[in-house]
């Protein structure tokens, strides 16, 4: 006998995390719905993320299921942050892929506000193999981005003016942009740390903004990933940040999207 208005049989409700079920609960309200697949990944996730402490540092994160807008934009970490869609996405069981021109997703969370100086990650995981865009990120004050280019000079950084750039051949896979102290970026690519000596300088009063960067309240940089799943929030140390691949490939594995 089904109990709930989204979906879920009395046996299921006894073993979801309770904060699964909110995430549900907001995709429903929404107008959007998950699958019976989607919703156990999804609950996985966050039994992962708490059985390792990272639960606490998100602010926000996107596990891009559903299918739709209505449900893409939800936070599964609360009901704070739900994001805004443009037109020009297009949406499927593996992720959102914007259009590469015109589309973005502002996640209306706002880095000086939300977000601690010398404390800070993003995270993105990109489906798609292409050579230009930003994923996840702000450039006005200062520069606060994950550039996952497969050509020329890619980047990850977190609060600073400075370019850090490094070579990349491949734009799939969790990318994260981490920093916890004020000297240093320590980035992970597929969980290969890129440590990099960058002093942090300051935060940006806007949004971040997804496949785009907010230009100072201007979306640029426009890219057409896939994007199966980002987060915003407190830095990560080696090894948080480590589990955190982990949690968020078998969350993939789960959903048959993984790269």
């Amino acid at each position: 006998m089904i109990l709930s208005s989204h979906g879920i049989i009395a046996s299921q409700i006894a073993s979801f995390d309770a904060d699964a079920v909110a995430f549900f609960g907001r995709v429903t309200t929404a107008g959007g719905t998950l699958s019976l697949t989607e919703k156990q990944a999804v609950n996985q996730l966050v039994l992962d993320l708490k059985a390792n402490s990272l639960w606490t540092p998100m602010k926000a994160i996107y596990p891009m299921v559903g299918a739709s807008a209505a449900a893409c934009a939800q936070n599964l970490k609360s009901s704070s942050f739900t994001g805004t869609f443009t037109s020009g996405w297009t949406f499927a069981s593996t992720g959102a892929t914007g259009n590469g021109t015109s589309a973005y997703f502002d996640t209306n969370l706002n880095e000086d506000i939300n977000l601690t100086l010398h404390n800070e990650h993003l995270s993105s995981y990109q489906r798609n193999n292409i050579t230009s865009g930003c994923s996840i990120g702000i450039n006005a004050t200062t520069t606060t981005q994950i550039f996952p280019l497969t050509s020329g000079s890619s980047s990850l950084r977190v609060q600073t003016g400075g370019t850090i750039g490094f070579t990349n051949s491949d734009s799939r896979g969790l990318f994260i942009a981490n920093r916890t102290t004020l000297a240093e970026t320590r980035n992970f690519i597929r969980n290969v740390l890129f440590q990099q000596t960058a002093v942090s300088t300051a935060k940006n009063n806007f949004n971040f903004f997804i496949n785009a960067r907010n230009s100072s309240g201007t979306a640029a940089n426009f890219a057409a990933y896939e994007i199966a799943f980002s987060s915003i929030g407190d830095g990560l140390t080696d090894t948080q940040a480590s589990n955190f691949y982990t949690a968020v490939q078998a969350f993939q594995t789960t959903l048959s999207r993984q790269v």
